[in-house]
């Protein structure tokens, strides 16, 4: 695995394009805006999604999919809401693949069919006669620390163990230590379900209601995690890992938190349009929290906290009233999961 495909020049997209340089590979960085992939080529920098970040001189930018071609890994580092439409369209431009080796870095469910990246992976596949052998990589890992090579760890996952060996060899470095793990389901879920949890965080964090409310918050947050991920198949020695607890934990307490700074904004009483407007980043919770909320009921399991901040999101409700109304549900035992 030495020519990597990263599809997808936002923040993370560009961050896994400048470690996998630094890993040795020959790397390919995809943005669907031609002239913005123009701009990035020549100033080698993004201003937009990763300014801080300066982009080594061997990494390739295009605005055509047809050159990750001769990739032999892709990571799609795309919006939930848009995975499906960009890996068909990664399909159609390379009709005459043996093999795809696909890597997912998107952390959310598909909104109507509610869907894992996975899932969706293998439909996609299936359709354009492609055979596909694919991972996920999740875990606490913020864009920027990751490009500017400070320490960070993470979890690739797949179904096919020899898969997650060969990305894990192929990418781990002194500054990225990956583990392995054959529990797609469960860091999927852990992935989409936290940036949920972390908009609750940022709210309550706004409203300054103090780190015991914090605390709690996370504690209950990952329970919500872990119910819906076991219900779906998930192991659960997962949640209690880099890919449940580590990235709950980053997301909900970290400035760099797209997902905690809507839930501040929350708070604010500003509009989230604006606050997508303003910063030009994708608060992958804010879509993500529907389709949760309705894989929770579908799988018959309590997510109050989520359930909660779908109300506040696009129901109406204060961020108070949804703390409240949290804090007077019916008492039970803390281990009840």
């Amino acid at each position: 695995m030495k020519r990597i495909g990263v599809v997808g020049a936002g923040s993370f997209g560009t961050a896994v394009a400048v470690h996998a340089v630094r890993a040795g590979c020959a790397v390919t960085l995809w943005a669907r805006n031609a002239p913005f992939v123009d701009e990035v080529r020549r100033t080698r920098r993004n201003a937009r999604y990763l300014p801080e970040a300066e982009l080594p001189a061997e990494l390739e930018l295009t605005a055509d999919l047809g050159a990750l071609d001769d990739s032999d890994l892709l990571v799609m580092a795309v919006p939930s809401h848009g995975y499906r439409d960009v890996l068909r369209a990664l399909l159609a431009a390379s009709p005459g693949r043996a093999e795809l080796a696909l890597v997912s870095a998107t952390k959310g469910v598909e909104g109507e069919s509610l869907a894992r990246m996975s899932q969706v992976s293998a439909e996609e596949a299936e359709r354009a006669g492609q055979a596909l052998r694919f991972a996920v990589l999740s875990g606490p890992s913020f864009a920027g620390e990751l490009a500017a090579g400070m320490p960070t760890a993470a979890v690739v996952a797949s179904s096919d163990r020899e898969l997650a060996r060969e990305i894990q060899a192929r990418l781990s470095t002194p500054e990225l230590r990956l583990y392995s793990s054959d529990d797609v389901a469960g860091v999927e879920l852990a992935g989409a379900a936290k940036n949920v949890i972390a908009i609750a965080a940022g709210m309550v964090s706004g409203m300054g209601l103090g780190h015991n409310t914090l605390a709690a918050l996370i504690t209950r947050g990952l329970h919500e995690i872990t119910r819906l991920g076991l219900a779906c198949g998930g192991h659960p020695q997962t949640f209690a890992g880099l890919a449940g607890l580590g990235d709950l934990v980053l997301t909900c307490t970290g400035a760099a938190s797209r997902n905690r700074r809507a839930g501040l904004a929350l708070a604010a009483g500003e509009p989230l349009a604006e606050l997508e407007r303003s910063t030009g980043q994708v608060a992958e919770g804010v879509r993500t929290s529907v389709g949760i909320a309705s894989l929770a009921r579908r799988q018959q399991v309590e997510m109050p906290i989520c359930f909660q901040m779908v109300e506040v999101i696009y129901g109406g409700k204060s961020a108070r009233g949804a703390v409240e109304e949290l804090m007077l549900r019916e008492l039970k035992p803390e281990r009840s999961l």
